[in-house]
């Protein structure tokens, strides 16, 4: 009863970085399923233009993609919330004590309700497309096969886990922190061309569940959630041993920043 009264005693006061992050969300699955169209669906002119190499259709996705997520991490509002956009981002950042835990509940949650209503508007906004093979709403799939699954799991853990540890080593750095908003932009560009053809590259939960929602599910739905959150739970855990070896005194920053209050 009384961590429910704090939960919502923290919603009343913290609500504008919540929203933040599930504005992030939509944003995301919005400009990624309008790229995914553009560059994969057989009327497009700019597939068409394009080739027929599923590479080269990947790395258009892969710099829409990328770029967006960078341009939200260096926005006032992204820089406002810590542009988390990403349940398991949040629980690698919640296992640091880089953000508290009732914040951390309200972000996945506001994370997860921002997927499922940019589910329902990217259905409606590109219904006449959305359903063709070379798109299938943007979902995010294990390859076909006996083994598809294993090699999808393998792959999430894989650049989720490169993907915390690339966000932890430049936040912890003086010199690098200003970049991590880049590195983390082309980071997904780069797993948008090379690693998608082996899961879907999502990453996230709440991106799959959006996508998956309008497709009226998706295979394999749970690896998406197993992977990424295994990945950057034990991640932030390897890190954080190494960081109290290294700076046993040093007082990991908690975002979003309530100093002030």
């Amino acid at each position: 009863m009384l961590f429910a009264t704090h939960l919502l005693r923290t919603l009343r006061r913290h609500w504008p970085h919540y929203l933040v992050e599930a504005a992030g969300l939509v944003a995301f699955l919005i400009f990624s399923s309008v790229a995914a169209v553009v560059c994969f669906h057989p009327s497009s002119a700019v597939a068409r233009a394009l080739g027929p190499h599923a590479w080269v259709q990947r790395l258009g996705v892969g710099l829409i993609v990328g770029g967006l997520v960078a341009a939200m991490a260096y926005s006032p509002w992204g820089k406002r919330s810590g542009a988390h956009f990403n349940p398991a981002v949040t629980l690698g950042f919640w296992q640091l004590g880089h953000i508290r835990t009732a914040d951390a509940i309200w972000y996945v949650v506001a994370q997860f309700a921002g997927a499922l209503v940019a589910g329902v508007a990217i259905f409606w906004l590109l219904a006449p497309w959305f359903s063709h093979p070379a798109v299938h709403y943007n979902t995010t799939r294990p390859p076909e096969g006996a083994y598809g699954w294993v090699i999808a799991l393998g792959a999430e853990i894989l650049i989720s886990g490169a993907l915390m540890m690339v966000m932890l080593s430049s936040l912890h750095s003086a010199r690098l922190k200003q970049w991590t908003g880049a590195f983390v932009g082309l980071l997904l560009a780069l797993f948008v061309v090379v690693e998608a053809p082996l899961s879907g590259m999502s990453l996230n939960p709440a991106r799959t569940l959006g996508s998956a929602m309008p497709a009226g599910g998706s295979p394999g739905l749970w690896l998406y959630f197993v992977g990424p959150l295994t990945a950057t739970w034990v991640t932030a855990i390897v890190y954080g041993r190494w960081r109290r070896r290294h700076s046993p005194t040093e007082r990991p920053p908690v975002y979003p920043d309530y100093s002030a209050e």
